[in-house]
């Protein structure tokens, strides 16, 4: 692993150090875990409390004043800057090399782009198509007439079904599935009769999408998901969902059928969205909210059902006065009952 001093970092990121620029960084690490020779981060003023501990070099942080005992890397976006870091001294060592592996099942028809990488045991079904440097891992399936842009990963065992697309530098974790049928069922005559899910799934550029997530194909026409949406692991995306651009869907959430996230959403993890809504433009989904109706555009909501924030947030207060405002509701009916048969017994 290669060494920089911290000024040559500060030079690749377009930042500043404040104290010694000569100090030598061989490595990267949380501002818990850091050990000398590594350069850390903060990102949330909450761990500056950490600064007075931590065995790190140096620490990246923003352009704010503040005193350290170690060497600052100040920059615009610390966090960002962090990533970057981390791929200077721990670059993708992992990726296969190029080419199709002789296991690997792959139609006459299908196109396999320049550099691109086909793993053990991928079935690639007729018509499709592989963007260039694109990799797909060991058993993946890519159904037929699907298409995969450039660059993107495909990591153990994914399965985009026929016709779906996947856009440029876009990630797909192990076990995703992609374009499954919806879930869609007509009653009559006393059982259900499948409707057929004859749409697809039109994924965007530089998505990003969880372990073992599902996104139905469309009973007609697409689900979509827009570019530079961000979906983490085990999260079910329902049939005609429209997700937009650089959204951000946390575990386990479950989005049913037809509902419109427009961009930069934000869902919490565990949350449920009810079908035939729109979420608005940036708002925020708290988690474990069950959301049954649309939600304005900026609007913050948690709860099931789900409210405002800041109703909820006054709903949750009471609730912990519940025990008390019992006990004196209870003492005031005692006294109403006395005076009731006080009453009473004077009218005797």
């Amino acid at each position: 692993m290669s060494a920089r001093t911290l000024a040559e970092l500060a030079a690749e990121l377009g930042g500043v150090v404040v104290g010694d620029g000569s100090t030598m960084i061989r490595g990267v690490a949380g501002i818990r875990e850091a050990q000398p020779g590594d350069i850390t981060f903060l990102a949330n003023a909450r761990y500056s409390s950490h600064l007075a501990e931590t065995q790190a070099s140096a620490v990246i942080c923003n352009r704010e004043p503040r005193e350290a005992p170690l060497p600052l890397l100040q920059v615009d976006n610390p966090y960002l800057a962090f990533q970057r870091i981390v791929r200077i001294f721990r670059p993708e060592a992992f990726r296969p090399p190029p080419g199709v592996h002789s296991t690997a099942m792959v139609a006459p028809d299908a196109v396999i782009g320049e550099g691109a990488s086909v793993g053990p045991h991928c079935t690639i079904e007729p018509g499709a198509r592989i963007g260039d440097r694109t990799v797909l891992m060991a058993g993946c399936f890519v159904g037929g007439k699907a298409a995969i842009g450039e660059d993107s990963v495909l990591y153990p065992r994914v399965t985009l079904r026929e016709e779906c697309l996947v856009g440029a530098r876009c990630i797909l974790h192990a076990g995703v599935v992609i374009g499954a049928d919806g879930f869609g069922f007509a009653f009559d005559a006393g059982r259900y009769h499948k409707v057929p899910q004859v749409g697809n799934v039109v994924i965007g550029d530089d998505v990003e999408i969880g372990a073992n997530t599902t996104i139905d194909r469309a009973t007609t026409d697409s689900t979509r998901i827009g570019d530079g949406t961000k979906i983490d692991n085990l999260v079910q995306i329902g049939h005609n969902v429209v997700v937009g651009r650089h959204c951000i869907i946390v575990a386990q959430v479950g989005i049913s059928g037809s509902t419109e996230l427009e961009d930069y959403v934000v869902v919490g993890g565990q949350a449920g969205l009810a079908g035939h809504i729109r979420i608005g433009r940036g708002a925020q989904i708290g988690a474990q909210s069950g959301v049954p109706r649309s939600v304005p555009a900026g609007e913050t909501v948690t709860g099931y059902p789900a409210v405002p924030q800041s109703l909820f947030k006054r709903i949750s207060a009471y609730m912990q006065k519940l025990p008390q405002l019992f006990q004196r509701t209870k003492a005031l009916e005692e006294k109403v009952e006395k005076l009731e048969q006080h009453q009473k017994e004077s009218v005797r």
